[in-house]
């Protein structure tokens, strides 16, 4: 009896050191500009080539501007990054789909929806939300620099083996509540080291309910918790979600990797290092109040007292509401707010789009509130603008950027200033994390589109 991450994690083993690492084969890697320079220069100064190209697919996402992008990057250091991937891509012969290319936007978006990432896969990059692309039923993680540089030069990488956690949903998610509600439910319960060492299976009704789009929101979440990774069984919804798409199997390969896949799935009693149940219906929305996203609560609940903190997280628990100007015990309900932010690897893909123009529809931004709409990829970009989301968002007040990470991180122009308050559907809230002194509240896509609308955190639902 196999769980669905031994089933892949095993297919993948080329050897095992013993008492040590194994060494895994992979057959995806992503590289973005950030964290791969270092490895190139590795395989420059040894002399290497990439052992098999046509494995590696770069994007640039972080550094990039979300307004003018015909125009060169204005900012030297985000240049230089965006024009070094360039150049090694080049000297390496590998596919690049850089700054302004069609197929460009933000790894984790453009991997699941161009078929580049399929179920049974293994799966890198040197960015820890690389577990986004387990919704699909694939072993992915996040890995360091200096592992990078393994990867180009062999196509396999040294893991320690994870232990295994499934978590279980039971029944679905009331209305007006989102995957991203969920996520930040179970980081909120299980803390952000709460899974450190696993590598997590959501399972369970809720989880089967969900769109592929949902899922991939709920997976990118797992480092969160501290998991090594996050995966979902593939099933029908993943199959019609990949069919169709430009590197997917086609004709008898389409219909023998279906075949392939519907063995993906934990056997029946199969046993897990962990088990944990959760009830969906107690899920509401959500939102954080402090500077991590395990630091979050139901938008009506009030923050918690000191009191009610374990002793020794009290003294960064207080400093932690210093920093965000909020007191233990009161409610997040009707705060002001200055900015939304609606994109990231989060929530950035299509469907994110239509939750928060549902809500905006017919109503109009809060006039103090500068909205950041950022779509995932040009191809989310193409196709709000097919469904005519944009004419529904400019007439509330709204207005679409050019694809990129944006506001989900400080690297490019999309800054929060200090002192403000931002809704954010990205993915962290650390510190500075939106930009020096920014105050970030993580949240789905009805709750940013609340804010954005009344000006202040506020129940989607009310």
């Amino acid at each position: 009896m196999k769980t669905l991450f031994d089933k892949i994690w095993e297919a993948h083993v080329v050897s095992t050191v013993q008492d040590g690492p194994t060494q895994l084969y992979i057959d995806r890697m992503y590289c973005h500009e950030v964290t791969s320079p270092q490895a190139f220069d590795g395989l420059r100064n040894r002399g290497l080539k990439v052992f098999r190209p046509s494995q590696i697919t770069c994007i640039p996402d972080h550094n990039i501007p979300t307004i003018n992008q015909e125009a060169p990057i204005a900012d030297p250091i985000s240049k230089k990054q965006v024009d070094t991937l360039e150049r090694n891509t080049k000297e390496f012969g590998l596919t690049h789909y850089h700054m302004g290319h069609e197929k460009n936007g933000i790894i984790h978006v453009v991997g699941p929806e161009n078929g580049l990432s399929l179920p049974g896969m293994t799966m890198v990059c040197g960015d820890s939300h690389t577990s986004t692309h387990g919704a699909l039923g694939a072993v992915a993680f996040g890995i360091g620099t200096s592992e990078v540089e393994m990867v180009l030069a062999t196509q396999c990488v040294f893991q320690s083996r994870p232990k295994t956690m499934r978590l279980n949903f039971h029944g679905r998610l009331k209305a007006g509540v989102t995957s991203k509600d969920l996520a930040l439910y179970v980081i909120a319960k299980m803390t952000t080291g709460g899974a450190t060492g696993y590598f997590v299976e959501y399972a369970g009704e809720a989880i089967r309910a969900m769109s592929m789009e949902e899922r991939l929101t709920v997976c990118n979440l797992s480092i969160e918790m501290g998991a090594r990774g996050g995966m979902i069984a593939p099933d029908d919804v993943t199959f019609e979600y990949i069919k169709g798409r430009e590197f997917a199997p086609k004709g008898a390969e389409w219909d023998a990797a279906v075949e392939k896949w519907k063995a993906l799935k934990s056997d029946e009693g199969a046993t897990f290092d962990k088990e944990i149940d959760f009830d969906a219906t107690d899920i509401e929305p959500m939102v954080t109040y402090g500077t991590n996203p395990g630091m979050g609560m139901g938008i009506n609940e009030s923050i918690p007292t000191l009191e009610s903190i374990d002793e020794a997280g009290r003294i960064s628990f207080a400093k932690s509401l210093e920093y965000m100007g909020f007191n233990a015990g009161e409610k997040m309900l009707g705060k002001s707010i200055d900015y939304v932010f609606l994109g990231s690897c989060t929530n950035g893909r299509i469907e994110d789009f239509r939750q928060f123009t549902e809500y905006v529809k017919g109503k109009k931004k809060a006039d103090h509130v500068i909205a950041w709409l950022v779509p995932g990829s040009w191809a989310v970009d193409k196709q709000i603008k097919a469904e005519g989301l944009d004419k529904i968002l400019t007439e509330a007040g709204f207005e679409l950027r050019q694809p990129g990470c944006s506001a989900c991180l400080a690297m490019n122009d999309d800054k929060v200033p200090a002192g403000k308050y931002a809704v954010s559907t990205s993915n962290r809230n650390f510190e500075g994390r939106q930009g020096p002194g920014a105050r970030t509240i993580l949240a789905g896509p009805l709750v940013a589109a609340a804010a954005a609308v009344n000006g202040c955190i506020t129940d989607p639902r009310a």
